[in-house]
Order: structure tokens, then sequence, then C-alpha cells
């Protein structure tokens, strides 16, 4: 059997141990493994990354644990704005969409992007337009309502102050992202978000975009990132992966390292991000107290965690 891995998000930054009770870390490894569970399936069965990626994804948008899809924060407006985008390393095809509200699932009309339009990028009443032309499933304010969610927001409602996705005194970037390596010998990533609590100005962070949080290409490796999404634009961090694997000869391991321990912590960039290669190697890595994260493989055994 030709090799294949899976590797999955849900956010990280500075989680106490200490205010995580074992309910709620049952409950987020519980929805961890559902993610790689579902694209699981497909990568062992022969099918794309691409299709195991977005149906990771998927997974984690439609529970409220994470700041993606249902779990979105609130704006300043108490609405939510929603980002997601995805990549296909073997053609370096993308779509990505920015600022979407009522998309019950963001990544998979960033897929409608990359294949039914000539954009990579879309967003606000254009994409919400795009979406009901495709006709993916819109759901209403209700379905997106998470009282923890609203209960943050209130906190700083009416403020200039923004909050990325954090609680009780633990700073957790709830991005979620999805990476993986099909039989085929393709890579593929993707990313989705709600962004910053209280966020003003239609704020876009580095999930929506190409090379910033999101990047695959065949060639070396697929990333997917997640923290100050301001950080991680103005260090191209996804793409900094590959340039370190494909123009220095890095292995991914090392290139990970360089890019999460030693060109983000200048610029702010508390987070981490996980990653692929073209041979199979894993690599979850961040630069804070803990990340949300899994992973498996052609062994089928699935791997779960959050700290250290």
């Amino acid at each position: 059997m030709s090799t294949y891995a899976l590797a999955i998000h849900g956010g990280a930054g500075t989680i106490a141990p200490e205010l995580m009770s074992a309910t709620r870390e049952k409950a987020y490894r519980e929805a961890l493994e559902r993610a790689l569970r579902s694209g699981h399936a497909i990568l062992k069965d022969g099918g794309k990354a691409l299709d195991a990626v977005e149906a990771a994804v998927r997974v984690l948008e439609d529970s409220p644990l994470f700041n993606a899809g249902r779990g979105a924060v609130f704006n300043a407006d108490g609405q939510h704005e929603m980002d997601a985008s995805l990549m296909n390393g073997r053609d370096l095809r993308a779509g990505a969409v920015a600022g979407v509200q009522n998309v019950k699932n963001p990544v998979q009309l960033a897929r409608r992007v990359m294949e039914n339009s000539d954009h990579v990028l879309i967003s606000g009443n254009g994409a919400f337009e795009f979406a009901h032309k495709q006709k993916v499933v819109l759901e209403d304010d209700q379905y997106f309502f998470d009282d923890f969610r609203y209960q943050q927001w209130k906190e700083v409602a009416g403020s200039t102050s923004v909050r990325l996705d954090h609680s009780e005194g633990d700073r957790k970037f709830g991005t979620v992202g999805a990476v993986a390596l099909d039989q085929h010998g393709d890579l593929a990533a993707a990313t989705s978000t709600g962004g910053m609590t209280n966020k003003r100005w239609q704020r876009i962070g580095d999930s929506p975009i190409i090379g910033a949080g999101t990047y695959a290409n065949n060639e070396s490796c697929a990333v997917s990132c997640t923290g100050h999404g301001e950080s991680f634009i103005r260090a191209v961090a996804a793409h900094d992966v590959h340039a370190l694997m494909a123009y220095k000869g890095l292995s991914l391991a090392e290139a990970v390292r360089v890019v999460v321990h030693e060109k983000l912590p200048p610029l702010d960039g508390d987070g981490g991000l996980i990653a692929v290669d073209r041979a199979g190697n894993l690599v979850l890595d961040f630069n804070c107290s803990g990340m949300y994260r899994g992973h498996v493989g052609v062994d089928a055994v699935f791997h779960t965690a959050i700290f250290r």
C-alpha cells in the first residue's frame, strides 16, 4: 500500500492546563478524532488529499468548540464573518473566501471558488451571492449563536479591543485546519476561521490568504497555520516552509522549526502550524503552550493532543 497521512489542528495559544477540565478536554479530543476519522476514511480508500482535508475541516466547522463555522466568534457588530481557503498541491489550484456570513461550511465554498470560478479569493457580499448560486448550505444567525462565544464578545463589545478567541485567561486561537498526503502522492491543505472576537472594519487574517495561512505544493509540503493572523501574513508563514525546503533543501521538521521558533516570534507571531511532506512525514509544532491537534497515517492509529 502507498503511504498516506493526515494532520489537523483546532487552534493554538496560551492554553492553561489548570483551566482545562477533564470533561472539556475529552470533548475536544473526541471532536478532533471525528475529524481525523472523516479524512482518514477517504485516504485509506485511495481518495484525494483535497477531499480529505475538506472533509476533516467540515467536521471541525460543524463543532461549536472551535472558532470556525458553527463556533465562529462575534465581530464588533455582533455578527459572524468567516474566512476559509484550500489548496491542491498537484496543480497549485486554490480557492478562498473572506468575510462570509451564514455559510454553514466556508471551506466548502472555498472549494467551489477553486473549481467553479476563475478566481482564487472572493469576499463579503460577492461571496454570499456566489454561495447562493452554488447552492451551498446556508444557515440563519441562530445556528451560529453560541452562548460561550457571546459572553466572550460581551466582555469587549463597544470597545476597540479585539480578542484572539480567549476565555478564562487562556489565549486560544481557534482557527481549524488540515493537511494531507494521499496514495497518489498528492498534497493538499485547508484552513477555516471565524477570526478575532470584536474585530472591526471587516478585518481579514491569514487563513484565507494563500501562502500566509495555507499552502500546498507537491514539490515540498502542505501547510495550515493558526495563530496571530497579522504576524503570519507578514511572515508569509505557510509559503516560507515550502521555500526553505525548495530553495535551501531543509527537511520539513527543520523548515517548520525555523518558521515557528525563529521567524514568527519577533513579529509577535504566537501560534503554530501543521505540515506534511511528499514522503508522508508530519510535523505539528507551536511556540505557545498548547495547540489542539491530531494526526493519523497508514497504521490507522488516531493521535490527539492539546499540550506539549
